[in-house]
């Protein structure tokens, strides 16, 4: 099961983002990249979402979108989380996934793999 955001209680020592998604400048939203999601009620990852990320004075902020539109952002941490609910409005829970990837759930049921190097 996923470790909740929120409480701090991921035991990883460091998970970095990979670069899967195109970086823009400094302040601006860089083309949108396809993403591997699961929506709610299905069994199967499919590349159905969409990542883009924008640079902010708090840090990298990535924005994953499900195609009826609905979105969440998540900033990324280096404190070994990976990354977390950039406003807060809905939590998320990060998952490990065999060393290469990171899956973030919403409570919604939405879980968006992110490319990411986990290390423990």
């Amino acid at each position: 099961m996923g470790h909740n955001l929120r409480s701090g209680a991921l035991a990883l020592t460091g998970v970095m983002l990979l670069a899967a998604c195109s970086g823009g400048k400094d302040g601006q939203v860089s083309d949108a990249s396809p993403l591997d999601c699961r929506l709610p009620g299905k069994a199967t990852f499919e590349r159905l979402c969409q990542v883009d990320r924008m640079a902010t004075p708090d840090g990298t902020v990535l924005t994953v979108r499900r195609p009826d539109g609905g979105f969440q952002r998540l900033l990324i941490v280096k404190d070994g989380r990976g990354v977390i609910a950039a406003d807060g409005a809905i939590p998320v829970t990060v998952k490990p996934v065999g060393g290469e990837a990171i899956d973030v759930t919403t409570s919604d049921g939405t879980t968006w793999q992110l490319p990411a190097r986990v290390t423990k």
